[in-house]
């Protein structure tokens, strides 16, 4: 049962997006003045960082990973047709099938959801963002605005572990990084 729950919250911890909410915490107070964004350019500076994490936030959802013919990690880009290696790589690694990397409804899922967590961390529960886009809610609405990335968090949590990544994307790589053994069947022949 514990490997069962462990593996559960690695799974939520692949998806929720930690490093870019690190990111965005480091450099709001920056962009926002420290929360006071009396010039309308630092609310832009904001909505650009915002917009920026959250591309990449989803993005990320979107990578998956390999291991090459020469046993190293590699990543690529999901596409409809497979994945789309970043790097041209090796022979054997233009040669191999990536259509079982295909996209599918639950990478949106997934993407759609840890944006949600994003946005919900980043414009309600940071004090500097609320601040400056919504200088009202600071006293008025604390309960709401403290609750709702819980609860945001919460119904993401839900869903993925109702329905686990497969993905091992960027930052995530495959436990089982052995080679391919019909990628380096391919090598060898070459």
């Amino acid at each position: 049962m514990a490997e069962v729950t462990f593996k559960s919250i690695g799974d939520v911890l692949k998806l929720l997006p930690t490093a870019t909410v690190i990111v965005y915490e480091v450099l709001t107070p920056i962009v926002t003045n420290t929360g006071v964004c009396s010039a309308a350019g630092y609310k832009i500076a904001t909505g650009v960082l915002l917009g920026v994490c959250a591309f990449f936030c989803a993005f990320s959802t979107f990578t998956d990973s390999y291991v090459g013919a020469d046993g190293k990690l590699k990543y690529g880009l999901v596409t409809p047709g497979g994945l789309l290696p970043f790097t041209d790589g090796d022979a054997a690694s233009r040669s191999r099938d990536f259509s079982g990397y295909k996209l599918r409804l639950s990478d949106f899922v997934h993407a759609a959801f840890a944006v949600a967590v994003f946005a919900a961390v980043s414009l309600l529960a940071d004090a500097n963002t609320v601040a400056c886009f919504y200088p009202s809610l600071k006293d008025k609405q604390k309960d709401v605005v403290k609750a709702l990335p819980v609860v945001v968090g919460a119904v993401a949590t839900v869903v993925f572990v109702v329905f686990p990544p497969t993905r091992h994307g960027i930052g995530y790589p495959p436990s089982n990084t052995t080679p391919d053994k019909s990628a380096l069947a391919s090598q060898q022949q070459l």
